[in-house]
């Protein structure tokens, strides 16, 4: 009797076991679905919240959005709590701030997120740009628009502070000028008067107030640069004297016709310093040349503005006809560069092309003999191999060059004298009379037999070579 209770007391316990588990698990069960969840990340807490919030029964009269966000918000926590794929998309942020979570597990204020740094390189030259482009130009606006900054500008050096100078320089040149023109024998007034010249030519020079013709010729650079240049030779170191002067015209065209010769063609240089200070109009003779003397670098220039031009018939005839004085030299480098033994021997004067200028533009033909040329380079050899090495007509050999180098370049102090012949009348022959070869011959062939009997006569008459 006593074990029956015993027995029947087991399966009691055990079904009040169950029933206390079923009732507590049912307990958790309607717990879990009045408590919202609470996740540990951020996007499970702020589902969470907006579950209480929505849960909370509130007086606004938007009940139908009150209910939907409800709906919406349980099946959120029932996808969050079941581990679901499908969770709601969160609301963009209004501002990036970044919530900081304390160890206790409350919340701390939010904290804007600080911009970030650029890195070095192009990168961060674009961000800056980017970045302060703008606020700069407004900056730049603002100050050109309201304010003004001074700025100091250094004046430039008054007359006053640079004068003295060069006041004292120009006093103590000139000071050195007399003492060699004292020693010199030369007065000090012709230095005072070339010092003049010479500054007022170099203020041209500088100001741009000369003049250049259609062919090159500079009058200005010619009178007061190139002619004293070649004064001193032409004075004293060939001691040139000069007949016959007054055969060239003092106005119009006319064709001076002379020999040349000398190995380098100094001949022409000093007939031109003769015309010019000889002869009481001070005329320019305007020489014509052969080409190489114009493919020439330096040489070619100076010959241009000297008043030279090409030896052909065009130019000779716009020269002519324009009244002016020219010059030709027709042995060419034939009479240049003859041996010393075939010296004073005239060379063939070419076709005649001077006299069918001088014929169609009716000017005088003035033969020119001049004598001393022969000797400033004695020309005993030639290079022919040198000369077709550096395509020059002939490569001389003198006495002094190439013995002595440079020093055999200085030419020979010979006596000199340059005299003018009768003219030669064209006028009244007609320009019809260049279409005429027997005349033209006949013209060129005068004018040299007039050159050859005239040097044949002044070297009689010299009695030495240098004095």
């Amino acid at each position: 009797m006593a074990s029956t209770p015993k027995k029947s007391a087991k399966p009691t316990a055990r079904k009040g076991a169950l029933a206390a588990g079923a009732a507590r698990a049912s307990g958790e069960r309607a717990k879990r679905r009045s408590t919202p969840l609470i996740a540990s990340t951020g996007a499970e807490a702020r589902v969470g919240a907006a579950t209480t919030a929505s849960a909370t029964p509130t007086t606004s009269p938007r009940t139908t959005t009150s209910t939907t966000t409800t709906t919406a918000t349980t099946k959120a926590q029932a996808s969050v709590a079941t581990g679901g794929k499908h969770r709601p998309r969160p609301v963009a942020k209004a501002v990036p701030t970044r919530k900081a979570v304390s160890r206790s597990g409350a919340r701390t204020p939010a904290v804007a997120k600080p911009p970030r740094t650029p890195r070095a390189g192009t990168g961060a030259r674009k961000a800056s740009t980017r970045h302060t482009a703008e606020p700069k130009v407004r900056a730049l606006k603002a100050v050109t628009d309201e304010t003004v900054v001074p700025v100091a500008v250094a004046e430039p050096p008054t007359s006053r502070s640079v004068a003295p100078g060069i006041e004292e320089l120009l006093t103590a040149g000139i000071a050195a000028v007399r003492v060699a023109a004292e020693a010199a024998g030369i007065s000090s007034d012709d230095v005072e008067r070339h010092l003049a010249s010479l500054l007022s030519f170099v203020r041209r020079r500088v100001t741009g107030d000369y003049t250049v013709d259609e062919f090159g010729f500079d009058e200005d650079f010619t009178r007061h640069f190139y002619l004293p240049v070649l004064r001193p030779l032409y004075r004293s170191w060939f001691r040139v004297e000069v007949r016959g002067i007054e055969n060239i015209p003092s106005e119009g065209g006319g064709l001076v016709v002379a020999n040349h010769s000398g190995t380098i063609a100094m001949d022409s240089l000093m007939t031109q310093v003769a015309v010019h200070d000889e002869h009481p109009a001070h005329r320019h003779l305007r020489m014509l040349g052969a080409d190489l003397v114009f493919q020439t670098p330096v040489v070619g220039q100076l010959a241009r503005r000297s008043g030279s031009t090409l030896a052909a018939n065009p130019d000779a005839e716009r020269l002519l006809s324009g009244g002016e004085l020219c010059g030709v030299w027709p042995e060419g480098f034939k009479g240049v560069g003859k041996p010393f033994s075939e010296r004073y021997k005239l060379q063939r004067f070419g076709r005649g092309g001077f006299v069918s200028a001088a014929l169609k533009t009716g000017v005088p033909i003035i033969p020119c003999s001049i004598i001393g040329a022969e000797e400033i380079y004695p020309i005993i050899g030639n290079m022919k191999t040198v000369a077709r090495l550096f395509g020059a007509p002939y490569a001389p050999i003198t006495p002094t060059w190439p013995l002595l180098g440079p020093l055999g370049l200085i030419p020979l102090p010979s006596k000199w004298i340059i005299e003018f012949g009768a003219p030669v009348e064209t006028a009244d022959l007609g320009p019809g009379a260049a279409d005429d070869p027997m005349l033209v011959f006949d013209l060129t062939d005068q004018v040299r037999e007039t050159i050859q009997q005239t040097l044949y006569s002044l070297l009689m008459q010299r009695r030495s070579v240098f004095f």
